[in-house]
């Protein structure tokens, strides 16, 4: 992916994974594993306020039982795994952002772009400035 691309993609994780996990059911052989360009950082910056909205509408409305009840992953028809939706939205979810934005990190350095705050200062901040 082009850094453009995986901050597209970053933009959209909330959005997407929360309707994704809607569902009872999500066949990964259905997936785009191709992420758009997008045309400018505006795009980027509205995706990711729309994706963060449909997140916290689904979650707002996501019953306990809901939240509770199993979800599964398959590929053409096979079983990969099964899991409360609570547990997949905790794992897909959080840990795919994580995943990127550490990929986004590592476009950053290569641009030398400081590194921002992720977990504690980064090594491109100084602490007694």
């Amino acid at each position: 992916m082009t850094l453009g691309q995986l901050a597209l993609h970053v933009a959209t994780i909330p959005g997407n994974l929360a309707t994704m996990a809607q569902l009872s059911e999500f066949d990964a052989s259905q997936a785009n594993f191709e992420p758009p360009a997008p045309h400018d950082l505006t795009e980027i910056h509205v995706t990711f306020a729309q994706s963060l909205k449909t997140a916290e509408a689904t979650l707002n409305f996501m019953s306990d039982e809901s939240a509770l009840a199993n979800w599964q992953l398959t590929m053409r028809g096979r079983e990969l795994f099964t899991k409360s939706r609570i547990a997949v939205l905790r794992s897909l979810l959080m840990n795919h952002w994580y995943h990127h934005r550490g990929q986004s990190s590592v476009y950053l350095r290569l641009l030398d772009v400081p590194v921002p705050v992720i977990y504690g200062r980064s090594a491109d901040e100084n602490p007694f400035a």
